[in-house]
């Protein structure tokens, strides 16, 4: 019996493109040996600590799908990743009731690998944002002075005694630690009716700088990053990104357990992560609170993926 050539069978992958190289071929398994000199990915799938109930555990992986859903070509740059590579050295395992235990955890092993990859640039996949203390105080380990640009709908700067290190203090953690001051803080994309006062007047104690939504809007997200660049030169070596997804509007962000009007659009943030990768201080950065169990089509997610192509994309 002949074949019938336009028939495939179940287990069949389905339609294939050639001339199409998707992004997910491009992320490969670290080998145990290599020297990273690009973009590292690590996951750390912790939401335990989240203030609001989160699936945000979840991310990490549905984030590494979602690059099977997009091509390595930028055409508004015309250039094509094809043969770049993002290394996966994968996720960092959970306790399964110690949160404590979770965040060591998660700053022993990125401290071990960052240590051993000084080239590479982590790339870490949460979780919630309480991941950003212990990636954070792993990433200071091996550098001179670290900055940070943080997006973000909320400070996150309450205090522990209250609830111990959760998702709402990771900055305050790395202040009261001595891992940054808060002059090589800043915070972009604040807005009304998601913070209290008593953490707006820490943050202001501190020297935090806060930059509201309605600063985005006046001023713009070029300016204000042109601002924040030039002010963490002349304190800090390095900068690292702090991007909680709940800084865009809840129409560009369904997937966020804290999701809310009066936030940033798509593109405001890639408007933002363009500018930032070209800035040779930038040399790391998380991407936290996504809860894929709630996201509408994968927006959230398919979104932080394009978030790093776009990273990587626009670096030098």
């Amino acid at each position: 019996m002949a074949k019938f050539p336009y028939l495939k069978s179940a287990g069949d992958a389905g339609f294939k493109d050639s001339y199409v190289v998707k992004a997910h071929e491009i992320v490969k398994p670290w080998d145990g040996e290599s020297k990273v000199g690009g973009i590292g990915l690590m996951g750390a799938p912790l939401s335990k600590p989240s203030i609001s109930l989160s699936g945000a555990s979840q991310s990490p992986s549905v984030i590494r799908q979602m690059f099977s859903s997009l091509s390595t070509y930028a055409i508004e740059e015309e250039k094509d990743l094809e043969n770049e590579r993002i290394t996966d050295f994968g996720d960092v395992e959970m306790h399964l009731t110690n949160i404590p235990e979770s965040h060591n955890r998660i700053y022993e092993t990125f401290t071990h690998v960052m240590k051993e990859q000084p080239e590479m640039v982590p790339v870490i996949l949460g979780g919630d944002h309480s991941i950003s203390y212990p990636s954070i105080k792993a990433f200071a380990e091996n550098k001179e002075r670290v900055g940070i640009i943080q997006f973000d709908a909320h400070h996150d700067l309450r205090n522990r005694e209250d609830g111990g290190t959760g998702n709402g203090t990771p900055f305050r953690a790395l202040i009261e630690e001595g891992v940054i001051r808060g002059d090589q803080l800043i915070q972009i994309g604040i807005r009304n009716f998601s913070n209290s006062r008593p953490y707006h007047e820490y943050g202001k104690e501190q020297g935090v700088t806060v930059f509201t939504m309605k600063d985005v809007r006046e001023q713009g997200m070029t300016e204000l990053l042109q601002k924040s660049i030039t002010q963490l030169k002349s304190k800090v070596d390095v900068i690292y990104i702090s991007l909680d997804m709940d800084v865009l509007d809840q129409a560009f962000a369904p997937g966020c357990p804290a999701i809310g009007p009066g936030g940033m659009t798509s593109d405001d943030l890639l408007e933002g992560i363009r500018m930032l990768a070209k800035e040779p201080m930038v040399q790391g950065m998380d991407i936290v609170e996504i809860d894929p169990t709630v996201d509408f089509r994968n927006m959230t997610t398919k979104l932080a993926a394009y978030v790093i192509l776009t990273f990587m994309v626009n670096r030098g």
